[in-house]
């Protein structure tokens, strides 16, 4: 794509890195098959290639956003199914948030839009905050199609995805370390997360207990809290930042102390925000070389899994899982196959969902601030899972279990849960009904060196 900047433009940062994405693109609309939302509402303007031109213009005219660039840059899940397409590498991603960013500091929001934003960044990163909305969310229930009807569609859809009420608190919570009894094998520091463990901490538990069977410590370093995504994705950069220098700071101390082995994730929006750290910082004289030291050391749970033995399963299973790919992982961090590979060795059958490139319509806080689209998203990935006939489905991102879990019966866990179930763990909450399918693997009355003699 052919660029108009002035040289004096290019001396900003934020614009030479447009630049340099931008002309990666040749307007070859193959990312507009599998962006999600221009498969809902068929608008070229909704697609990445459309969105480029948007933001193409934007920066070279060095102009404040547009009432139109923002509305077609807010619909952007940021799914990232578009660079998984792209056949030029067009770093889309970045190029979104240097966009979102733009928008923040120079586009004009409505009143309710500002609020709407500022209250999701003041409450959801913080888990205490967040358990005192989720709690009171219930009272809001009555007053949702009053909220509708006053064009208040966010809050009420806010409310809406809230949970009835919330699961007990982790068995494993708060900072410290979680030595496993056995022989030592590995280290790994942990995101605890924000919205997870108020939403699901079973999730938390499951992974230090499935980690400790095998001789894998996990810390909670003290300092750490959210990765910094949410305010990220609204262009909240200098928030953000802070966020992710307070996490490679908490992260950096225990990594001196030595012997970590990795940083593990287990809610793939985190674990693709982590693995930027060291792109966003790379400007960062103090923290450049820290922070790409973090992404360096962080994988997805499914990946350290992957690469780790858990022997053989304690449990087996006649259950049909469908497995809903999260965009983040697929996309964001190109984990495919690794979570399908480690149910199917615990045991469990695996589907693929029709489709599986398409956004489920969570995105962070997607389905909050575009409730229609999102509602479409998600109506039209439950549909493709029920055409799957699946007993359960898994899923690695608690957003799109919490989305997922709004619109059908079909119950859904984590993959590590499952995991863990299969290697020695309790039932997964909300699973009780399928406990039944799911028997202990006979132990044998003699083993190996009852049949040999020294």
């Amino acid at each position: 794509m052919q660029t108009n900047f002035t040289p004096d433009q290019l001396k900003n940062p934020r614009t030479a890195e447009a630049e340099r994405i931008l002309r990666r693109c040749v307007h070859c609309g193959f990312c507009t098959a599998t962006c999600s939302t221009y498969v809902i509402v068929g608008d070229e303007r909704d697609s990445p290639r459309g969105r480029i031109y948007l933001m193409k213009d934007m920066f070279e005219k060095g102009r404040a956003a547009s009432p139109e660039v923002q509305h077609h840059v807010d619909r952007c899940l940021s799914c990232l199914s578009c660079m998984t397409t792209c056949p030029g590498g067009v770093d889309y991603m970045h190029l979104v948030d240097l966009a979102r960013t733009h928008i923040e500091e120079t586009g004009t929001r409505t009143w309710k839009d500002r609020a709407m934003r500022n209250m999701l960044a003041w409450t959801v990163p913080y888990p205490d905050r967040f358990t005192r909305a989720v709690k009171l969310a219930p009272l809001g229930k009555p007053f949702v199609p009053l909220m509708r009807q006053l064009g208040l569609k966010e809050l009420a859809a806010m409310i809406e995805l809230a949970p009835k009420s919330l699961p007990p608190a982790a068995t494993y919570s708060g900072a410290g370390a979680a030595e496993s009894k056995g022989e030592k094998r590995a280290r790994v520091i942990m995101l605890a997360g924000c919205a997870q463990q108020v939403l699901r901490p079973d999730i938390n538990d499951a992974t230090i207990r499935l980690l400790a069977r095998r001789g894998v410590d996990v810390v909670v370093s003290p300092g750490a809290g959210c990765c910094g995504a949410l305010k990220h994705h609204m262009g909240k950069e200098a928030q953000a930042h802070e966020q992710v220098r307070a996490n490679v700071d908490a992260w950096t101390k225990e990594i001196e102390k030595g012997g970590i082995d990795a940083i593990v994730i287990n809610a793939s929006g985190c674990g693709t925000t982590v693995k930027d750290y060291g792109h966003m910082l790379q400007g960062d004289a103090a923290y450049a070389e820290k922070a790409a030291k973090i992404s360096e050391l962080t994988l997805d749970i499914s990946e350290f899994l992957t690469k780790y033995d858990l022997g053989p399963p304690v449990r087996w299973s006649s259950l049909r899982i469908a497995y809903h790919s999260a965009c983040s992982l697929q996309h964001g961090q190109r984990v495919t196959d690794d979570p399908k590979a480690l149910l199917k060795k615990a045991g469990y059958s695996v589907v693929d969902i029709a489709e599986g490139h398409i956004c489920c319509g969570s995105a962070g806080t997607y389905n909050i601030l575009q409730p229609e689209l999102a509602q479409a998203l998600r109506d039209r990935k439950v549909k493709n899972i029920r055409n799957a006939k699946p007993d359960l489905v898994a899923a690695g991102n608690i957003g799109c279990i919490t989305q997922l879990a709004t619109g059908m019966e079909i119950p859904i866990a984590h993959t590590v849960e499952l995991l863990d179930w299969a290697y020695g763990g309790p039932v997964p909450r909300g699973l009780e009904a399928l406990a039944n399918f799911v028997s202990d693997v006979p132990k044998p009355k003699r083993v190996v060196e009852d049949y040999i003699r020294n």
